[in-house]
């Protein structure tokens, strides 16, 4: 028995290893051929150069795309996360007729490609007169970014204890009082990661956002999906690397003040 268990564990060590390799293996060429010199895609490279880190601060039409994919990202997470919360509390506590019904709706998003998304955002917002905005921009990326606040917000209330509520209830606390200072904070780690996968997405979208968004409106995916048409350099790859390092970055601060599991499973 006990042969067979370190014999498995050995195995699944082994596979985990491989599966962790295989995730990280185009990160680290991308990484690597960002440091090249030369002007053209190359790996290995000949020696490390960074020539094209300067090149990002010489092209603020990349600067500016990354400024607005930051401010689309946080606008459409935080207002996905409000719809979110009284959604879930609703869903959760609640038996109403098509309560079945708005959990699908809201979890649609999540069934539909992308690209039909796009079409219908791009027809949708021409015929309303807001096409190309940047207000039309937020309402496409709440709608496709709400499905992953609405299951973690969904999943912390769902593990709430009521006992705490009806306490601060029975000792005079109005709703309002009892939710901002028992509900909520037992609610935090799933808002918190509802919001952090949903930056992420709506930072990260390009097969819906490439038709809805415009010259004057366009984020960091469409303009390295554009550039990338025109000519292939090292340039993205630069790009690329910095948004890793960026997420590595915040990760890890939010692990080391947080904790990425709280955060990710809802759980306080």
């Amino acid at each position: 028995m006990s042969v067979d268990s370190r014999r498995n564990g050995r195995l699944a060590l082994a596979f985990h290893t491989l599966f962790v390799i295989f995730l990280l293996a185009p990160l680290v060429v991308i990484i690597l051929v960002a440091f090249t010199p030369k002007g053209y895609l190359s790996y290995p490279t000949a020696g490390f150069s960074l020539r094209w880190f300067r090149e990002i601060l010489e092209r603020p039409d990349f600067i500016d795309a990354f400024y607005h994919s930051l401010n689309l990202g946080i606008v459409s997470a935080t207002l996905a996360t409000l719809l979110s919360i009284p959604a879930a509390l609703a869903l959760a506590r609640f038996r109403f007729a098509g309560r079945e019904f708005l959990n699908g709706l809201f979890l649609s998003p999540l069934m539909i490609p992308h690209i039909v998304l796009g079409v219908a955002f791009l027809r949708f917002f021409s015929e309303i007169g807001i096409g190309g905005t940047f207000a039309s921009l937020v309402l496409a990326h709440v709608i496709i970014v709400m499905p992953y606040t609405l299951r973690l917000v969904l999943a912390a209330v769902m593990g709430l204890d009521r006992e705490t509520e009806r306490a601060a209830v029975s000792l005079g606390a109005n709703p309002f009082t009892s939710f901002r200072r028992i509900t909520l904070p037992q609610m935090l780690p799933g808002v918190a990661g509802g919001w952090m996968l949903a930056f992420i997405t709506s930072f990260d979208e390009l097969t819906m956002t490439v038709f809805v968004a415009s010259p004057s409106n366009t984020t960091l995916p469409v303009k390295m999906y554009n550039y990338i048409e025109q000519t292939i350099d090292p340039l993205l790859a630069s790009v690329s690397t910095v948004i890793i390092v960026l997420t590595v970055a915040f990760m890890l601060v939010l692990d080391r003040f947080y904790g990425l599991d709280r955060v990710l499973s809802g759980k306080g």
